[in-house]
């Protein structure tokens, strides 16, 4: 039962990581795109704090991907 809430954590910090890279983007013009500190989203990608629904629809605007996408529910 802890695997299942723990999964769309682990997927998220390694889809956005991914993402970021994929798009050839730093940290910092991110967390500037979320109007946050690069320590702060730094903190999101290594799963240190718990990434806001909001950022997390923003983020899945910028990408053009679903947040079903962005939490492992969907590989597409």
């Amino acid at each position: 039962m802890c695997f299942d809430i723990l999964t769309p954590v682990i997927a998220l910090k390694l889809r956005i990581r991914d993402l970021r890279e994929d798009h050839d983007l730093t940290q910092k013009a991110i967390a500037d795109y979320l109007m946050c500190d690069q320590s702060l989203y730094s903190k999101y990608e290594r799963g240190e704090r718990p990434l806001p629904l909001e950022a997390a629809v923003k983020l899945a605007d910028y990408y053009k991907v679903t947040l079903d996408y962005l939490v492992g529910r969907e590989n597409k």
